[in-house]
């Protein structure tokens, strides 16, 4: 049935499209419109401790309990975020070209485009958090006299870590184990990376300090996403810090920093020649000089140096891994 909604007229004739007294259109009476529509099967929420494990916290990630003293150190695991498309930097260089061949002020357009594309690393981080802690019954101090490690550090008191105290096989995000003083981490899934960052102790602190480990890559296996030293780390781990990281697969290293949920470019991956290939160890070196400088050593040599922009005041040391290759890590060392 169909009615003119200007006189109200019905007409059963579902052929007829106009009013026979005003010419108005006619529309469906109501007792046949469709009803409205509604949301049926809405999502609901998801409490924290549903979270699948593995990813990072606003991204369904499962965080572990804070382990007690006597457990090894706090540790978390994420997924890289995806990189976003680069075709709108192409689109804006195409009309930057157009306005300066047309004579205009393109050079601005130019200039804004770099701008935005190296933004992440001018991103300053501060905590001035000073919890303290109960010392661990890991992490032995000695300090001797005639140390054997590869490191050319010029400080003399040295805390050599006792790393096998650090095993965790109950980990929710990576495989451990040790052995021959190599502690072995790998994450339990591919594309995500782990940081495993000591307890807030004065003993792993790394602030106007030299730290070094060697590590090798256990079955020289693939990996885009690395592995090394983590520093300047707040006690929990992937909040804020630093990462030292190598690929031997490449023979390239690469600096990034952390803040909750994201990981940050601070120096791109830089071929070194320094870096020894396949399952060879590697010594990888972090010499805190002062807050305008941190030297960065690959097997004794001098790489690259950063200032302290990022790092969490009072920060840790730490081990970092990803996609799932097993990493041996030994000999880790801290200098005063």
């Amino acid at each position: 049935m169909k009615i003119c909604p200007k006189c109200q007229k019905t007409y059963t004739d579902e052929n007829l499209n106009f009013c026979l007294d005003d010419g108005t259109v006619l529309t469906q009476s109501g007792a046949d419109a469709m009803p409205a529509t509604v949301l049926l099967n809405q999502p609901r929420v998801t409490s924290p401790s549903q979270s699948t494990p593995g990813s990072f916290p606003g991204q369904q990630m499962q965080q572990p309990q804070q382990p007690g003293w006597n457990t090894a150190p706090q540790s978390y695991s994420m997924q890289p975020p995806a990189k976003s498309s680069k075709t709108w930097v192409w689109v804006v260089l195409a009309l930057g070209a157009v306005v300066l061949l047309c004579g205009g002020g393109g050079i601005g357009a130019l200039f804004y485009v770099a701008s935005l594309d190296t933004k992440n690393t001018n991103v300053a981080g501060t905590n001035t958090n000073t919890k303290t802690s109960p010392s661990p019954t890991f992490g032995d101090k000695k300090s001797p006299t005639n140390s054997t490690s590869p490191t050319t550090s010029t400080r003399s008191d040295v805390d050599k870590i006792d790393i096998s105290k650090w095993l965790n096989k109950e980990s929710l995000y990576a495989d451990a184990d040790y052995s021959n003083g190599e502690l072995t981490l790998a994450t339990k899934q591919k594309k995500f990376y782990y940081v495993l960052a000591a307890p807030d102790d004065s003993e792993f602190k790394t602030e106007n300090r030299d730290i070094a480990v060697t590590l090798r890559n256990v079955d020289n296996a693939d990996t885009s996403l690395g592995y090394g030293i983590v520093f300047h780390s707040n006690p929990t781990p992937l909040q804020q810090g630093y990462a030292f990281i190598i690929n031997t697969k490449t023979k390239k290293y690469h600096v990034v920093h952390h803040v909750p949920g994201d990981e940050l470019n601070v120096v791109s991956w830089t071929k070194s020649d320094e870096i020894r290939d396949g399952s060879q160890e590697n010594t990888l070196e972090v010499r805190d000089i002062s807050k305008d400088k941190i030297d960065l050593y690959i097997n004794g040599t001098l790489v690259t140096s950063i200032k302290n922009v990022y790092g969490y005041s009072g920060g840790v040391v730490g081990f970092y891994t990803g996609d799932k290759v097993r990493v041996a890590f030994k000999d880790l060392e801290i200098r005063k």
